[in-house]
């Protein structure tokens, strides 16, 4: 396998990011990171990319940061302590709003364990389909953390404060199967039909409407602060760009003509 920390295939308009650490379950450095952040990069800017999936290599997704990294490794005796807000203000707080601000859907594919800022690096995906045999961690506690990679806003408003709060303190192995119940992931498959099931909806999504998903994204991420007034203000401006622009006739079109649409807007 390649030497490098994260590999990009592209097949037709979907493009593969894979974590590649897998001796350590693809767990973050600050390498892995500048590595991620160049490959989500480099796709939003390629037009012909219109779905990015992002998986890790061997038997897991991501154990989170490798605490053994020169940046959050605990300081010597005598040593003035790490600053873990550096980390968190260069590394995580970026790629977060990378994946927020991707101007195509991504999916997460999950084999095995994501841990820590592993399980929050996936649920920033739209999309999350894990393999039965995964299982998803906030392992935070256990350190003596709090959840980070946006955790800390994702989970309640996904699972509710119970379930957050159940899952940030007590730090539990979630099966996929469970995070699927309770609607953390958008979906649990068998393992051998994980591949299979990923490239399936990454290409359906590829021939779907780039730029509205991307703003459905944004709508549904930023009513969470808003009155239904405001909501309802927003939808307004969002429908009155995407109205104008080619995707919006293209699709009209082809529903009055009986065809599949072909769009193009990014």
């Amino acid at each position: 396998m390649s030497d490098s920390l994260v590999l990009a295939t592209q097949q037709g308009p979907v493009l593969t990011l894979t974590l590649n650490r897998p001796a350590a379950l693809n767990s973050f450095t600050e390498g892995m990171h500048q590595a991620l952040r160049a490959g989500l990069d480099a796709a939003a800017a390629n037009p012909e990319v219109r779905c990015v999936v992002l998986t890790g290599a061997g038997r897991g997704f991501c154990a989170g940061q490798d605490l053994a990294d020169p940046m959050v490794a605990p300081a010597a005796p005598g040593e003035p302590p790490k600053d873990l807000a550096l980390a968190i203000n260069t590394l995580y707080k970026p790629l977060v709003q990378r994946l927020k601000s991707m101007p195509v859907p991504v999916i997460a594919a999950v084999n095995g364990v994501a841990a820590g800022a592993g399980a929050n690096l996936a649920l920033n995906c739209d999309f999350v389909l894990a393999g039965q045999s995964a299982s998803f961690i906030q392992a935070f506690a256990k350190i003596g953390l709090v959840p980070d990679t946006g955790g800390t806003w994702l989970l309640p408003r996904i699972v509710g404060r119970a379930r957050a709060l159940g899952l940030a303190m007590l730090g539990d192995k979630l099966p996929a199967a469970e995070a699927e119940r309770i609607g953390l992931i958008w979906k649990c498959v068998d393992d051998a039909a994980l591949a299979d099931e990923c490239a399936k909806l990454a290409q359906r999504l590829a021939a779907m409407p780039a730029k509205a998903l991307a703003a459905t994204r944004a709508a549904i991420d930023g009513a969470q602060a808003l009155t239904l007034d405001q909501a309802l203000d927003m939808e307004a401006a969002l429908q009155s760009q995407l109205g104008s622009a080619h995707d919006y006739l293209e699709g009209v079109a082809a529903f009055g003509a009986k065809r599949a649409p072909v769009f193009t807007d990014r």
